[in-house]
């Protein structure tokens, strides 16, 4: 059985694979095409991520790559932003049916392009879609890349990486993997040596530098940490990893679920966008300031104020399922307002201070069933409007930001429904101006579609249509 050559590396050419690709990003044509040969490369998934998060392609026979690359090749726009977690089209987008189930052409962006290390003689890259010759600005890469050079063109750029805790089932059942409450207890963590071991072996071979594995603190729930990277590889990144974590989990008899709450008896499964700021090269961190009386940069302070001020609106980013705003609730780990603080778990901007090269900011808001691109786009959006317009940010919560007592006077509760937070985005023309009119119509249909659903469930005493209808996240 041939396979690609990378599957077999040892740890030496893992750490070298890692190193080579934190180093560059920039591919050709050229080297794709030897990249195909050297690793005897029979297919390739073009690849692209929908408004869930959900990883969708077309896999064509690597023979056929340089003519894709050149001419593009046919997506229906159905899948991308009018179709729900359980693949059911909703109406209304502005895509399907009302543009005739028309295609957009993709084309392979190059430097996304990687060998698969869990699958045989398989490649994969994203894809920039394009319809009339124009890109989709409404496609969640799309906005995302919009967003990055938006603060490029600032002078700064983004270092970033999510945080996903994710849960892991039994094939076929909802019966978690392991059945232990005991936070990273080491003989849970090695639950499954070999499934394990794979994670860590390949995921650098894609350029995810693993930095840590646990398991959380409820059956089966898992957290796998990995070194942030700049701007729309941040979220490149989180894309291929929910799909790896997925697809490896298949070849263990597992599902790996990222569902923000699978279960009452489950811990909420987050997705912390942890981050900081740098200077356009990437050289030189912005948030830290030894003469500041916080120790934070004026940046960072605007770059603060920003994202509270618009948390509102943006937690349908942040939290886009009804299952994921039901998690914003007092003592859960997650935030309910906008608050900020040290080291302090219960606010939505978690701050760590760490010197003037580690110093960074956890965003707590962000729940693990989100798609990477619009978590992203999100705070990128209200971080810029924060800097631009200079807002000043309030005072840290000291104790606990669950207990009003705490909280700063003025401090904003964030939705805890989906009417809510679809009223809280629509009322931001900030943010909803800066995404574009056709991505807000789509995704505002895909709320109210989503809002039908759970009405339709109640209305027939289904008690367990969360869990089977986001269940693929």
């Amino acid at each position: 059985m041939r396979r690609s050559k990378s599957i077999n590396m040892d740890l030496k050419q893992v750490l070298e694979s890692v190193m080579t690709r934190s180093k560059s990003t920039d591919m050709n044509l050229k080297q794709v095409l030897e990249s195909i040969k050297e690793n005897i490369i029979e297919q390739i998934r073009l690849e692209i991520s929908d408004q869930y998060g959900v990883a969708r392609c077309k896999t064509i026979p690597a023979r056929h790559f340089e003519e894709k690359y050149n001419y593009g090749h046919n997506f229906v726009q159905l899948g991308f932003m009018a179709c729900d977690p359980m693949g059911h089209r909703i109406k209304g987008t502005g895509f399907a049916e009302e543009i005739n189930f028309g295609d957009t052409v993709c084309y392979p962006d190059l430097n996304t392009y990687t060998v698969l290390p869990w699958c045989e003689n398989t490649a994969r890259v994203l894809v920039d879609c394009k319809t009339d010759g124009k890109p989709v600005k409404s496609f969640p890469r799309e906005i995302a890349k919009i967003q990055c050079d938006r603060l490029n063109e600032l002078g700064y750029s983004l270092l970033a990486a999510h945080e996903y805790e994710f849960i892991i089932f039994k094939h076929g059942t909802r019966i978690p993997a392991f059945d232990s409450y005991q936070w990273n207890a080491t003989s849970r963590c090695a639950f499954n040596p070999a499934y394990t071991k794979q994670i860590l072996r390949q995921l650098p071979l894609v350029g995810i530098d693993i930095q840590a594995m646990e398991n959380e603190g409820s059956p089966g729930t898992m957290e796998i940490t990995y070194k942030p990277v700049f701007d729309i590889c941040a979220a490149d990144h989180a894309h291929t990893y929910k799909a790896a974590m997925k697809e490896i989990a298949q070849q263990h008899n597992y599902v790996a679920s990222f569902m923000t709450s699978p279960d009452p008896a489950s811990r909420i499964k987050g997705a912390q966008l942890n981050h900081s700021l740098w200077n356009r090269d990437g050289k030189t961190s912005l948030f830290y300031d030894a003469s500041s009386p916080t120790g934070l940069s004026t940046v960072a302070q605007h770059w603060m104020a920003g994202i509270l001020a618009h948390a509102p609106a943006i937690t349908l980013l942040h939290c886009p399922t009804i299952n994921c705003i039901k998690s914003l609730q007092p003592n859960s780990f997650m935030p309910i307002n906008t608050t900020w603080g040290f080291d302090n778990r219960s606010c939505l901007l978690r701050v760590k201070r760490q010197g003037p090269h580690r110093t960074y900011i956890e965003n707590r808001l962000c729940g693990s069933a989100a798609s990477p691109y619009l978590s992203l786009a999100g705070m990128l959006i209200a971080g810029i409007d924060g800097v631009q317009r200079q807002l000043p940010l309030p005072k840290p919560v000291t104790g606990s930001a669950y207990e009003d007592k705490n909280l700063p006077p003025g401090t904003s509760r964030l939705p805890s429904t989906m009417k809510d937070a679809v009223q809280a985005f629509i009322e931001d023309k900030v943010v909803t101006e800066a995404l574009g009119s056709d991505f807000v119509k789509a995704f505002i249909a895909a709320k109210m579609h989503e809002m039908q659903c759970e009405e339709n469930a109640k209305a027939k005493g289904d008690e367990h249509w969360e869990g089977n209808y986001y269940a693929f996240l």
